[in-house]
Order: structure tokens, then sequence, then C-alpha cells
């Protein structure tokens, strides 16, 4: 797997989530189509952590989080970023999703691990929507989408910026 295969693997992914709204309906398209158990998770999942092993995933550290923005926001893309982010029993910074965001919650010791007490598959957050990621009861991987490469990181109970 190279970075080249990866984008096209996540190419068709986002190819399919053009135009879609970020919500409930979308959470449960995806699990439902691409969640634990189908070929699209499966080659994500392999694809992150092959990555991660040779430092072309989450190749910054901080914080006791490895992470990294793999692909800024593109046409090719549906107009999303990628990111990926290693975390291990941890709460990440606080951040907005001014469009939403699209996680794949893959975990890695043992099945247990929750990414905002959701395990492994997908979660959509909404446009708007805010959170301290957290990953609880060991490590995962976590792929983010999102939508024009937006996210806002504030200060924990402050208010929003407004993304205008």
């Amino acid at each position: 797997m190279t970075v080249a295969d990866f984008r096209r693997e996540i190419q068709a992914l986002t190819g399919e989530l053009a135009g879609r709204p970020l919500d409930a309906a979308l959470d449960a398209w995806l699990n439902a189509h691409h969640g634990p158990g189908s070929a699209t998770y499966a080659a994500l999942k392999a694809a992150c952590e092959q990555g991660v092993a040779e430092g072309w995933l989450c190749e910054r550290e901080g914080g006791g989080l490895r992470y990294g923005r793999v692909f800024d926001a593109a046409e090719d893309l549906a107009g999303f970023s990628v990111d990926v982010v290693d975390m291990c029993d941890i709460a990440g910074p606080h951040h907005v999703h001014p469009a939403g965001e699209i996680d794949l919650v893959m975990p890695q010791e043992g099945d247990d691990a929750r990414f905002d007490g959701r395990p492994a598959g997908w979660l959509v957050c909404p446009p708007g929507s805010a959170h301290r990621p957290t990953v609880s009861q060991g490590r995962a991987l976590v792929l983010y989408l999102l939508p024009g490469g937006r996210i806002e990181f504030t200060r924990r109970g402050a208010a929003p910026k407004d993304p205008a």
C-alpha cells in the first residue's frame, strides 16, 4: 500500500459520500454498507495500520497523540480532507466541526476500544457539532473526513469562533 493506493481507497468511498448530508441517516448507511465486516472497512483498516507502521500516517506526535493530515481537501476526494489519529485511553483537544465530520473507528488492541463511546465502525458528526474526541478501553486509529478540511480547535468550554 502506497500513499497513492490509499488515496484511491479513500476516493472510492468519498465518491459515494459526495453531496450527502452529514446526519444520522448517513451514519446508519455507512455502518450498514461499509462498517466492520465489510471489504471497505477491512481495506481501510489494513491501509491505516500499514501507513502507521511505515511512518507515512500519524507522523506527528503531541499531547499523547499521534496524528497527521494525509490529504488536504480536494475535488477528487469530494471536497473532504483526510486525517488519521492514533489514540490510546486519552481525550484529544476540544474542537468544532463547522461543516461536520465523518469518523472511522478502528480498534487496535482488542475489540473493546471506543471512540466517544462508539465501537468499531463509523460515527457521523453533523455540522456545528463539537466534542473532545476520546478513546477509552484501549487503542484505536481514527480516520477523519472533514468537508472542506474545516475544523476549529477551541479551549474546552470556550465559545467557538464564528466560522465566517
